[in-house]
């Protein structure tokens, strides 16, 4: 009773939801889509009724999801009717399209089926096409347009992913590497939605970084952030994985796992979730090296990540990978205290995209000759 005089009264103090808690990213929603219908036709002079419009996304730089939900906040779009044919105007015109911008990274899903993707500027997809105007061959009556519902989800196009453990100090390191400004803490889950961040070279260069929600044990079945973070992580061009030199413990109800293991825990959930994601260029971070005895510890995971496969039975069956990461380099750092650390990260970022950038070019190439050879058939002798 005291509560509701309270409540009624106007003096109850609610809390406000903590800023860093208002999820700013929205990487995923659902939209009814309606094709517009096809206008009657006109039977007594062969008239043909007008296509009626459709509904279809493009894709364009500077847009996010959230300004999509923003514009159609009902989530239902319907495009325009086509025109009726009439005495004076025997072909009617067609029903104006819904054009809808979406961000780059876009996978469209109709009933958990993929039916388009947006990956350039430009790139377009019909959501719901129109219906066909009326004519002959469907007795001069104008179908109804295309109606479904489909999921616009994102998944960030980045160069580099950072992936690790919660408290690794991804946040820290994005912070060193970029002038993102990400919150950061000495607990974990303090990053609850992506953060991005740009490298910016003297010569101009830019290199965008992912610094994604920390995985936990059991990721791959969704488990914390589970799908929500792994999903991101499948278009980026280089896998950074980050972990703590002195290990890492959930809670204390966790098993305290060594960086070796923690390598190893991150490895098996990137092959859970997508076998596809070992074959990308990786590198591994071993962070905080600044604490107590940082460089043992350093040494001796590097020397057992030399033969991982030896040293794994550290895990149990259901915990090791069957599939190890090679990881192109291996540094140790401090992102806290140690600008030349940083310095020499962001070289080895950049050295490393080229050189895959290079090979991948290369084998373009290759394939092309191969393809023209295997066109021109067998030389004659």
């Amino acid at each position: 009773m005291v509560w509701l005089t309270r409540f009624l009264s106007g003096t109850m103090k609610f809390r406000k939801v903590r800023k860093h808690l208002r999820g700013t990213l929205i990487d995923s929603t659902r939209l009814h889509c309606i094709g517009g219908g096809g206008g009657n036709g006109f039977p007594k002079y062969g008239g043909v009724g007008g296509q009626g419009g459709c509904v279809y996304c493009i894709g364009e730089e500077n847009v996010n999801l959230k300004s999509v939900i923003l514009n159609y906040p009902s989530k239902t779009i319907a495009a325009k009717h086509g025109e009726n044919s009439v005495k004076k105007k025997i072909i009617g015109s067609p029903g104006e399209d819904t054009i809808i911008p979406v961000p780059l990274g876009i996978t469209i899903y109709s009933e958990h089926v993929p039916i388009g993707e947006i990956n350039e500027v430009g790139d377009t997809c019909i959501l719901a096409r129109g219906g066909p105007g009326g004519s002959k061959t469907n007795e001069f009556l104008g179908r109804e347009g295309q109606a479904r519902t489909v999921v616009l989800d994102l998944k960030l196009i980045a160069d580099v992913g950072f992936v690790g453990f919660p408290n690794a100090g991804k946040s820290t390191l994005l912070k060193a590497l970029s002038r993102a400004k990400p919150r950061i803490a000495a607990y974990p889950f303090t990053t609850i939605m992506p953060n991005l961040g740009t490298i910016i070279f003297p010569d101009f260069r830019q290199i965008t970084l992912a610094d994604l929600p920390g995985l936990i044990e059991g990721a791959h079945i969704n488990i914390g952030m589970g799908h929500k973070f792994l999903k991101h992580v499948e278009r980026t061009k280089l896998l950074l994985l980050v972990a703590d030199v002195q290990g890492f413990q959930l809670t204390p109800r966790h098993i305290m796992r060594s960086c070796f293991e923690t390598v190893l825990l991150l490895n098996r959930e990137l092959e859970l979730y997508n076998p596809e994601l070992l074959s990308k260029p990786a590198m591994l971070v071993i962070n905080k090296m600044d604490t107590e005895n940082a460089n043992e510890l350093f040494i001796e995971t590097k020397e057992k990540l030399k033969n991982a496969k030896e040293f794994a039975h550290v895990l149990t069956d259901d915990l090791r990978p069957t599939e190890f990461l090679e990881f192109e380099d291996i540094l140790g750092i401090s992102a806290i205290n140690n600008g030349d650390d940083v310095k020499s990260l962001k070289n080895t970022i950049r050295t490393l995209l080229d050189l895959n950038e290079e090979e991948k070019s290369n084998e373009e190439i290759i394939d092309g000759i191969r393809d023209r050879i295997r066109e021109k058939g067998p030389a004659l002798s």
